[in-house]
């Protein structure tokens, strides 16, 4: 989109002041289908942290995304920029790739389309 959609810079905005991962979400980028759960910023770093972390080869780069981003008070009262994707898939035909999901970060100003809910996410 040349201008962000505004709700769904609420939705991201919403994620990251309730602290929550419950909110489904599918989006079109660059002509690529994109399935999954948001979380906070927060969140998705340490996760990514998490398997940098136990990579042989990628466990330097683990910091990075534990570090410091700046002001904590001016990150929270700040627009979102990106959303921040747990178990997402890129959907091809009928198939997620991957299988089990990844983690995504996606510029809001990226995405041309979007729905809320998450293609194949079955709730047990």
């Amino acid at each position: 989109m040349s201008m962000p959609d505004a709700l769904l810079i609420e939705i991201a905005a919403t994620v990251e002041a309730e602290q929550t991962n419950q909110m489904p979400l599918t989006v079109l980028v660059h002509g690529a289908v994109i399935t999954g759960r948001l979380v906070p910023e927060g969140v998705w770093r340490q996760h990514v942290a998490g398997l940098l972390r136990d990579s042989e080869l990628l466990g330097p780069f683990a910091g990075i995304f534990t570090g410091p981003t700046g002001d904590a008070r001016a990150d929270s009262d700040r627009t979102p920029s990106h959303l921040h994707f747990h178990r997402a898939r890129i959907l091809q035909g009928q198939m997620g790739i991957p299988e089990t999901g990844g983690m995504y970060r996606i510029a809001i100003k990226d995405v041309s389309a979007w729905t809320a809910g998450d293609f194949g996410y079955v709730d047990h």
